[in-house]
């Protein structure tokens, strides 16, 4: 026999159980008949159900003993479900992931080493509310970045917007509406509906407001100072509380920063939420927000309850990654990239659809949206598209109209004339 006995044991019955030998239901033999049937220790018998047991394969009954589960059923039907493959595309103007050049990939290995090599740090978990030091230095980022004043113990750190929200919802249970600016933000509004929220739209009076300003559409469009400071006074006169999602910020082309809602109300009413997904990699899931002082005091009451879900490593890491002016240095390349691959996109639409093609574009952001020459439905284009290997993302506003929403950020640049007159090809066919 190879390894402790109890595996021996527990691999036997696992097979009879895939297999069906065992079918659902099936009662185990009791911990005493199996010790004498195979002349092993009643402990041996014990230690090789209980892993059974944690692995799903059986379950105990009170009183009854262990059960067959129907995993193996389950298994033989996943095996023979029929493999829906993944396209692999050509072309892709759905993708809003990052540019494939311009993220240095062996600078970010050596932070990621160096934090690992933190040993004594890394053995012991981190502070749910996330690490102190990436909480200092994320309060001078939005600071310097945004005019945002705040301490870094009002700072919240999470793996990604989602789960941000996950912690948010509980500590605002007691207001019942929330409205975003569109329904594209299934993330968002799937995390209030599971917590009981009414999902709304363009709702102004709603218990809460989310809204992305420097993202307001998703071809880039930002809101005004004027129309900031018109809600941060609806708002507060409506006793709602903002929530913004400040994405994009950092891509702004042709105007001057807008202030946050954040620093314009002072940091009252609004919970201030940033990422660094567009800046880095989609993959490093690192988020945060700043909660205003009631919501900051809901939560240090709730703290202890819960556990740190963003990365300690990856907190270690963009700490020392951000303080050696890494991040300046990519934000400032970035901009300059995507501003740049932005323009080269709009020239070579203009020179397959023509100079007065129906085309939207903003002062921010890395997307624009294009009306195509399409009298069919988005759905059957988007079928033909796949098919030729070509990934589209749709807006949905007319239904006479097609438009798509071709995103610039992680297609080389030297790939949009070839894919926009495969698209062109296809709106004429």
């Amino acid at each position: 026999m190879n390894g402790p006995l109890y595996l021996t044991v527990y691999r036997r019955y696992r097979e009879l159980i895939l297999d069906g030998t065992l079918p659902p239901g099936t009662k185990m033999p009791s911990l005493r008949t199996c010790a004498r049937e195979l002349k092993l220790s009643r402990t041996t018998i014990e230690s090789a159900y209980l892993q059974l047991a944690a692995d799903g394969y059986i379950i105990a009954k009170a009183q009854s003993g262990y059960y067959v589960t129907d995993i193996g059923e389950k298994r033989k039907k996943e095996e023979n479900a029929p493999q829906r493959e993944t396209p692999a595309y050509r072309f892709d103007f759905a993708s809003s992931g990052a540019d494939r050049e311009s993220f240095r990939f062996d600078l970010w290995r050596r932070y990621m080493k160096s934090a690992l090599r933190q040993d004594s740090r890394l053995l012991s978990y981190g502070e749910p509310q996330g690490e102190p030091d990436f909480r200092q230095v994320l309060s001078v980022y939005v600071r310097e970045r945004r005019n945002i004043l705040c301490s870094p113990d009002s700072i919240v750190v999470g793996a990604g917007v989602q789960n941000l929200l996950q912690i948010l919802c509980p500590l605002i249970k007691d207001r019942e509406t929330v409205s975003f600016p569109t329904p594209s933000f299934v993330q968002g509004s799937t995390v209030f509906s599971d917590f009981d929220f009414q999902i709304q739209y363009r709702n102004k009076n709603a218990h809460v407001i989310y809204v992305s300003p420097a993202h307001m559409t998703k071809w880039g469009e930002i809101m005004p100072v004027k129309r900031r400071l018109e809600l941060i006074h609806h708002a507060d006169a409506q006793g709602s509380l903002i929530i913004e999602d400040d994405f994009e910020n950092e891509f702004v082309y042709l105007q001057k920063p807008t202030p946050s809602l954040y620093s314009l109300a002072g940091g009252e009413n609004v919970v201030y939420i940033g990422s660094f997904s567009k800046l880095l990699l989609p993959s490093i899931r690192l988020s945060f927000m700043i909660l205003p002082p009631p919501l900051l005091e809901a939560y240090r009451k709730k703290a202890a309850f819960y556990n740190q879900t963003a990365s300690k490593a990856e907190q270690i890491a963009l700490c020392q990654f951000i303080r050696d002016g890494h991040l300046t240095s990519q934000t400032r390349k970035l901009k300059r990239l995507y501003s740049q691959k932005l323009k080269t996109l709009q020239k070579d639409i203009k020179s397959v659809f023509g100079e007065n093609c129906p085309l939207r574009t903003g002062a921010a952001g890395t997307s624009l949206a294009l009306t195509l020459p399409f009298s069919g439905s988005s759905s059957e284009l988007k079928e033909k598209a796949e098919q030729c290997g070509l990934a589209l993302s749709f807006l949905k506003e007319k239904e006479q109209e097609t438009t798509v929403v071709l995103s610039c950020s992680s297609m080389p640049s030297e790939d949009f004339l070839p894919a926009l007159k495969l698209l062109y090809s296809l709106c004429r066919d």
